[in-house]
């Protein structure tokens, strides 16, 4: 008998290694569009003050090494590509450091400080989102020359593209800058970046992909630096971002619902992060966070960038009791417990 039951054991071990081979086989790479949330570097090698490339950003990072991430370690897409079965971080596109044999299984083309809006981009001189997707074409070559052209052509097919970006557009050029907002009104610029983010993706889907992710924004009014700045409001969230922020996710969902119908064989899902980062701000005991409204670094109130300067007396000594790292992004812990959540909730339509 207690042989009999070693080898169902043994015959169940192997049908479970079997199942999560054929899980993680379903995503071949995990490919990256968007802003500071999702760069992991690329604007170190071009010229722009919209950089993260020294301490303290990174002291958490595995070798405690700034890479130019905006957070103290590891972002969420490095965390989804981990669970996903693929490397623990994804690495950027400009990085000489890294080849075409690491970028085939996961790489960002993300820049921080851009957005949908060309105009935005054009704020802090980074890489507008047009130039991302020419940099993936290029990658596409380099790609199937690594591979060959079937191999390649497979792992295009087979890869989660993922976006993250809009809240550049409202916070650093709409609501701040001259230009746009005597354009349009603020629903009439949602329905521009909407129009954007439509054309991108379809433009992804000429280019043979079939998996993609369309980042939502979050609470834009929860970040520090807004709350900081809201003084008649007790300094509590801006709850006009807040609305911007809900009306433009739900004209991103309302679009992935046209295009799952207009493009055949697409797997187009909307991933919203707004729900999991606003439950962390109202709830923050429950998943060990102490401090919401300022960040780790510096004073945590408006710093970020630059202003995060790595000799502050007043940088936190454990980001994880906090959400926010500097006064825009969230830290580490925060990034993963998004990541967990996304995946759960949205990335099961690609069997995660």
């Amino acid at each position: 008998m207690a042989y009999k039951h070693i080898i169902s054991c043994l015959l169940f071990v192997t049908q479970l290694l079997m199942l999560v081979t054929r899980i993680e086989s379903k995503v071949s790479a995990v490919v990256v569009f968007g802003d500071s949330t999702v760069d992991a570097g690329n604007n170190n090698f071009i010229p722009t003050i919209a950089r993260s490339n020294f301490e303290p950003y990174g002291r958490d990072f595995p070798g405690g090494r700034p890479t130019g991430r905006f957070s103290n370690g590891r972002i969420v897409t490095d965390f989804i590509s981990q669970a996903m079965g693929l490397n623990p971080t994804i690495p950027a596109y400009l990085d000489p450091a890294y080849d075409i044999s690491a970028f085939a299984v996961g790489v960002t083309f993300a820049s921080a400080g851009t957005g949908y809006d060309n105009a935005t981009s054009d704020v802090l001189s980074v890489i507008p989102l047009w130039k991302q997707l020419e940099y993936y074409k290029d990658y596409q070559k380099r790609l199937k020359a690594y591979m060959g052209e079937p191999k390649g052509s497979q792992t295009i097919s087979e890869a989660l593209y993922m976006t993250s970006m809009g809240t550049n557009d409202f916070l650093e050029n709409y609501y701040t800058m001259p230009g746009r907002s005597s354009q349009y009104t603020p629903e009439e610029y949602q329905n521009f970046l909407v129009g954007i983010a439509r054309n991108f993706v379809q433009e992804l889907y000429g280019l043979g992909a079939r998996k993609i992710s369309l980042g939502g924004i979050p609470p834009m009014g929860c970040m520090p630096l807004e709350r900081t700045t809201n003084t008649a409001g007790s300094y509590d969230c801006v709850e006009r971002y807040n609305t911007i922020s809900l009306q433009f996710n739900d004209k991103l969902k309302n679009m992935t619902v046209e295009l799952n119908k207009e493009l055949p064989g697409i797997k187009l899902v909307f991933s919203n992060p707004y729900s999991p980062l606003m439950n962390i701000i109202k709830r923050p005991s429950l998943y060990g966070f102490q401090v919401t409204g300022a960040g780790c670094c510096a004073t945590g109130m408006f710093e970020m960038g630059y202003a995060c300067s790595r000799t502050s007396m007043f940088t936190c000594t454990d980001a994880n009791k906090y959400v926010f790292w500097d006064a825009f992004h969230p830290t580490e812990k925060t990034y993963h417990l998004i990541a967990d959540y996304i995946v759960k909730n949205f990335l099961a339509e690609f069997n995660v």
